[in-house]
């Protein structure tokens, strides 16, 4: 390459480089608004801010938004990367990055605190508390992700936390071993394109605790009439939606998914929790899946509900039931009137990122009315755990 030819491509890279903050700023003077670039100079010079003002810029880049989505297709379809919050497994499966990051990376022993804790505040009110770790994803099907795990399952570090609670005393329902047990004949137990559980496994776990529950003498059956409906809906990938690529998303079709949607056989209606009932659910947005979201009343509480045939009580936050379904139930101690039993479900993933931690949280008495009108507490008494 002569000096000439040298001197047009530097020449060329340089207006490449300096056209788009000058796009950029050009643009956003024509909208009356002052150029990006001088936000920097209404901002302390700390690393956090600096951080934050990057993020911005990318964030509302005209170029970046026009590129990116084309730089994402290229790199899914040619390098198979989806992104830092995808993974793309065999035959079609997609899996959520943190699914994965937690089976490898170490993690505290908060959560085994956090749940005793809870235990012994709830006996102290005289109500049982039962455990429901839910598997993610590549716990149960992680021949889906690589060849790699091809011979067998994968060893969860879930599994460990189980025993250490069961040897603790607390009452804990092993999903793992409900799920290992299904044949590979059968219908997958998972959605391939989204972290959630299929409508059929959220079903079947719940008539396996409803059973349980009854076992063990918490709960018993009620005189509630329900009955089951087949519904069909179609769901779009939640994790498709994180790759932040239209064109990534439009490559894969919504998965169709069965549902059995369970209604009260007295007046077709859908099945409705009631806040009185002796039974309450907490968790993420698994106990979300098909309940509150389509077809409605199709998940996992209502099909409890269905199978002790009494209504059932319940608090979920999606990504939160680590801490925050219990601060939810600190400042709403009327949540807990009545109550028997609470049933306490979070997706494994969270053990390590779940929102605000494992934090204790103290449960706050329910205040007195002083017309003798308030509905008495539980009474308190010693825990009644095996």
């Amino acid at each position: 390459m002569t000096r000439v030819q040298q001197t047009w491509f530097a020449g060329l890279f340089l207006a490449l480089i300096y056209s788009v903050p000058l796009v950029q700023s050009a643009v956003e003077a024509a909208g009356g608004r002052a150029p990006q670039f001088l936000d920097v100079f209404e901002r302390t010079p700390t690393r956090q801010n600096l951080r934050s003002y990057e993020k911005q810029m990318e964030d509302e880049s005209l170029v970046a938004r026009a590129v990116r989505p084309w730089v994402q297709y290229s790199q899914f379809v040619l390098l198979g990367d989806a992104g830092e919050k995808v993974l793309l497994g065999r035959n079609g499966w997609l899996f959520y990055k943190p699914d994965v990051r937690y089976l490898v990376e170490p993690h505290s022993s908060e959560a085994v605190r956090a749940i005793l804790d809870f235990r012994d505040q709830l006996a102290a009110r005289g109500i049982h508390l039962m455990v429901m770790p839910t598997p993610g994803k590549p716990s149960i099907y992680g021949d889906r992700l690589t060849p790699r795990l091809d011979h067998g399952p994968v060893d969860s570090p879930t599994r460990a936390m189980i025993s250490r609670l069961r040897a603790a005393g607390v009452e804990v329902f092993d999903l793992f071993e409900l799920f290992a047990g299904r044949g590979d004949s059968a219908p997958p137990l998972y959605l391939l394109r989204d972290t959630h559980w299929s409508a059929d496994a959220a079903s079947m776990a719940a008539g396996r605790i409803a059973a349980r529950l009854k076992a063990l003498g918490w709960t018993s059956s009620g005189s509630r009439a329900y009955e089951v409906r087949s519904v069909r809906v179609r769901r779009a990938s939640d994790i498709l939606k994180m790759t932040q690529a239209p064109l990534i998303e439009a490559l894969f079709p919504a998965e169709e998914v069965w549902c059995r949607q369970v209604v009260e056989t007295a007046s077709g209606r859908p099945y409705r929790d009631e806040a009185a009932a002796e039974v309450l659910v907490i968790g993420d947005s698994f106990l979300r899946m098909y309940q509150t979201d389509e077809p409605r009343a199709a998940g996992f509480i209502a099909h409890l509900a269905y199978n002790l045939q009494q209504p059932v009580a319940s608090l979920v936050n999606d990504g939160g039931a680590s801490t925050l379904v219990r601060q939810e139930m600190a400042r709403r101690p009327q949540l807990l009137r009545g109550k028997k039993v609470v049933v306490w479900e979070f997706v494994e993933r969270d053990i390590r990122f779940g929102l605000e931690g494992w934090k204790i949280v103290p449960l706050t008495a329910e205040p007195r009315s002083t017309d003798n009108r308030t509905a008495a507490m539980a009474t308190p008494g010693p825990s009644r755990n095996p």
